[in-house]
């Protein structure tokens, strides 16, 4: 088990004045430590644009309960239905593209798992470390099932519950490494895996931290938040295409999460039809592989079988 004790971030797992390039670096450091820092991705003006646009909704929103949300934590989630800014989280070209470094090769289109803001209050005590993607009950050590990345709205500090991260226990890896605080400013972004063992900490400070945690999940698992039920129809075609698609305006190739047999995005037309006839959406192979069958069928070499 870790040490109880948490150090600082080092620098081994942070860089500073990144840039479009670097995403392959950020995706061999979070493949390789679990987690990652990276300083300075997002403006000053758009993080407090960003803020301010929530402000009303974390003064109104109540505390959580339970011991894994925490009783002195705020918590809500469809943030994208809440600031027009919060896109340009969720649709970080940088992000996305270690996103679907980690993601990629399981899974045909990776989507939009969660958008949640968080504040956690003076006299929350720290989270119990977990694995995110213990949410999903499938084999664990093969793959990875998300990526979470927390952006922070106000100074992210071990005093005021600083997010606890143990390096290299994901992939069910001991973590033998000293657990970090990951100290960080509004502009800064944490990546971390969803192997990864981690926890909120204790808020001993006199004033709340607030941040925000967007994570991406394979596209043919449920999501963590019922992304069709936070965004219908009449709430997604404000979406750009592109930002409809991650949360769940696609389907998952072969056929997965179609409606009536068709992409969902049909559900985002001015005037949706009400008859629709299906239409296949395959991988490209799986096309091949069925057109030859049909081909060996057509010349007699498959035959089907009689029923009984």
């Amino acid at each position: 088990m870790p040490p109880e004790v948490p150090q600082y971030a080092s620098g081994v797992t942070t860089l500073d004045a990144p840039s479009a390039c670097d995403a392959a670096l950020w995706l061999q450091r979070l493949q390789q430590d679990g987690y990652c820092i990276i300083r300075g991705l997002l403006s000053r003006d758009l993080t407090d644009g960003l803020i301010a646009d929530l402000a009303e909704r974390f003064e109104r929103t109540p505390f959580c309960e339970g011991d894994f949300y925490g009783g002195r934590t705020k918590r809500f989630g469809g943030v994208l239905k809440r600031s027009a800014r919060a896109e340009a989280l969720v649709r970080h070209p940088m992000i996305l593209e270690i996103v679907q470094g980690v993601l990629g090769p399981y899974c045909d289109r990776f989507q939009l798992n969660l958008t949640q803001a968080l504040q956690i209050y003076p006299g929350q005590d720290a989270q119990p470390p977990h694995r995110d993607q213990d949410m999903w009950g499938g084999a664990k050590g093969a793959m990875e099932y998300l990526v979470n990345v927390m952006w922070p709205f106000s100074p992210y500090r071990r005093e005021n519950g600083a997010t606890v991260i143990y390096p290299q226990s994901h992939n069910t890896g001991p973590g033998d490494a000293p657990p970090v605080f990951a100290e960080m400013d509004p502009g800064d972004v944490l990546l971390f895996l969803g192997s990864t063992l981690h926890g909120g900490g204790a808020n001993i400070s006199d004033a709340p931290r607030s941040g925000m945690i967007v994570s991406y999940s394979l596209g043919w698992l449920k999501p963590y938040e019922n992304q069709w039920l936070v965004y219908p129809p009449e709430v997604a075609r404000a979406f750009s295409p592109a930002l409809a698609r991650l949360v769940g305006y696609q389907q998952h190739r072969p056929n997965l999460g179609n409606y009536e047999g068709r992409c969902p995005s049909v559900l985002l037309e001015d005037a949706p039809v009400d008859f629709l006839g299906a239409v296949d959406e395959l991988l490209p192979h799986q096309q091949e592989a069925l057109r030859a069958k049909r081909a060996a069928m057509r010349g007699g070499v498959v035959s089907p079988q009689p029923a009984e």
